[in-house]
């Protein structure tokens, strides 16, 4: 799960309704779900509220309670009630420290704590990163981890490519590929011995934390996180 930056309140705007800050969500941290990591358009991204307008009427059109989600991790998301620290959060934490990424599957990383493991195993049952075929909940209509699977895929076989011909021209399609697919975590688990295809896809994504990385793009605890 990518680390974001939400960034200030634009020009210090009063949202009437909370669709207004769309296009403010997607020009920090881009046309991507900031949970499952999947490439959105205009039209499908939600204005995701972290704590539930539902339960949190007050907290309705306040910026710093959005992300932007698909609308699978939306409505799964949604029936649940927050209490923040239960969970590990994009824009607070190094989300992707807590997590492993192989094939479609999302795992918690091992290495952390006992309760942070806890708190990692909350933050994919909370959106439902761990519903594939054979799970409980699984919906056919659900095509996320499919949609993991075969961009894993295409991370895959990018990276055989550059390994055959390492090109500076091919490390920008890369780039450029990766971000028209999204699924960050993905490339950056795929290319995790090149430093520089690391550096290229942080600087890439918009609106991704730089400071969970250290000077040779190692995760580290984010200053001020849980993680």
């Amino acid at each position: 799960m990518r680390p974001l930056i939400r960034g200030e309140k634009p020009n210090n705007k009063d949202f009437q309704n909370y669709g207004e800050a769309k296009p403010y969500l997607i020009e920090n941290i881009g046309k991507y779900c900031s949970y499952c990591e999947i490439k959105l358009n205009h039209s499908s991204a939600e204005v995701e509220h972290i704590k539930p307008k539902k339960d949190y009427p007050s907290l309705k059109l306040k910026w710093k309670n959005f992300l932007l989600a698909c609308k699978n991790c939306n409505t799964i998301k949604g029936k649940t009630d927050i209490n923040l620290s239960d969970y590990f959060w994009c824009d607070l934490d190094n989300t992707f420290r807590a997590f492993t990424y192989s094939n479609g599957f999302i795992k918690i990383n091992d290495n952390l704590t006992e309760r942070e493991q806890e708190i990692a195993k909350n933050t994919i049952e909370l959106t439902g990163l761990d519903r594939v075929p054979g799970h409980p909940k699984h919906s056919r209509k659900d095509t996320r981890w499919k949609e993991r699977q075969d961009k894993w895929g295409i991370a895959e076989k990018s990276y055989n490519n550059l390994q055959q011909n390492d090109t500076e021209s091919l490390r920008e399609m890369i780039v450029v590929l990766a971000v028209e697919s999204g699924f960050w975590s993905i490339w950056m688990t795929v290319f995790s011995d090149d430093k520089n295809m690391l550096e290229r896809f942080i600087k890439a994504f918009p609106g991704t934390c730089k400071d969970c990385f250290d000077q040779d793009f190692n995760t580290v605890p984010r200053p001020g996180g849980a993680l």
